[in-house]
């Protein structure tokens, strides 16, 4: 095709300005020893979720909507351009069997962590079953683990009436010894959105909550803050950030299977997120709960891309 001058493989001949990078340009394939600024791996599992979900698309969809950034921050007046965010790829998933795909998870995050290819890593969910194991793998490679969960839900439900879904990874881990109630720090929790058994559950086990109503009277950096200095008080190793994307409001995340009203906006989102990330013993994020196939022209992707690229400010 070289020889034709207006023709261009298939899906390539798309417009190119000669000054603009798009933020999909950064990402770089894995190959042993390569080392980046933040690395991505995509868990794209959702048999485990309580309602209908297609999350198993949001990897592939978060990527593409890369596309749609350029590499220069206005407001900070800088250009990630020559940044690289190493792509390990999409962990292959079970087709059947929900505990033989956690384990994949536990197992490729831990590899991937090993490998210390960067020093911030991004995990692409999928649904938020998958943080058991993303967080036992950080766990085991990085020590004592401390969590900031941004989400509309307490995740905490009892296993005995569905088994491990997407409404139990932090029960989970709590009763299974990996993760102690204090070090959980959950910010967004909606009104009508959960039960007061899974109420009581967290203030029981020592769990902070801060409510939407604690979003909206306080600013997001100082509940952010707040968490960073209780969780270095209690002494972790690391923090996990745990982005679960329907604790935006309805109106900016349609494409989350838990949809409901009264959640955050975008930039409270993404400040939260660039808050915490600033701190250097935040190392690993996952973004959770997207389904690309009830979204509307990508709006929750885009926000979920957006706070990818944002990472590669700090």
């Amino acid at each position: 095709m070289s020889t034709f001058q207006h023709i261009k493989p298939a899906g390539k001949a798309q417009f190119k300005d000669r000054y603009t990078t798009k933020a999909a340009e950064l990402l770089t394939p894995y190959t042993e020893g390569m080392k980046g600024d933040i690395a991505i791996l995509g868990a794209p599992l959702s048999k485990p979720s309580i309602s209908h979900s297609g999350a198993s698309f949001a990897p592939d969809a978060i990527r593409r909507c890369l596309s749609s950034l350029t590499t220069y921050n206005i407001e900070e007046e800088t250009d990630i351009s020559s940044k690289r965010m190493i792509d390990f790829g999409d962990i292959t998933m079970h087709p059947t069997s929900i505990e033989e795909c956690h384990q994949r998870i536990y197992q490729a995050t831990k590899e991937v962590t090993e490998t210390q290819a960067a020093p911030f890593t991004v995990i692409l969910g999928g649904d938020h079953s998958i943080t058991t194991s993303t967080v036992k793998a950080i766990k085991e490679t990085k020590g004592t683990v401390g969590i900031i969960q941004l989400d509309a839900h307490h995740d905490l439900r009892n296993t005995e009436d569905g088994g491990p879904t997407n409404g139990t990874p932090f029960r989970r881990l709590i009763e299974e010894g990996h993760l102690k109630g204090e070090h959980l720090i959950q910010i967004g929790i909606r009104n009508y959105a959960n039960a007061k058994a899974y109420h009581d559950y967290a203030i029981e086990n020592g769990v902070t909550v801060y409510t939407m109503k604690d979003v909206r009277q306080r600013e997001i950096t100082e509940l952010i803050q707040s968490a960073l200095i209780q969780l270095e008080d209690n002494k972790v190793d690391t923090i996990y950030l745990s982005v679960d994307m329907d604790v935006l409001d309805q109106a900016f995340a349609p494409g989350c299977p838990a949809i409901g009203p009264g959640g955050m906006d975008p930039d409270t989102l993404a400040e939260a997120v660039q808050t915490a990330i600033r701190h250097q013993k935040v190392q690993t994020m996952d973004i959770v709960e997207i389904d690309p196939t009830l979204d509307i022209r990508d709006m929750t992707s885009r926000i979920a891309s957006l706070l990818v690229i944002n990472s590669l400010i700090n």
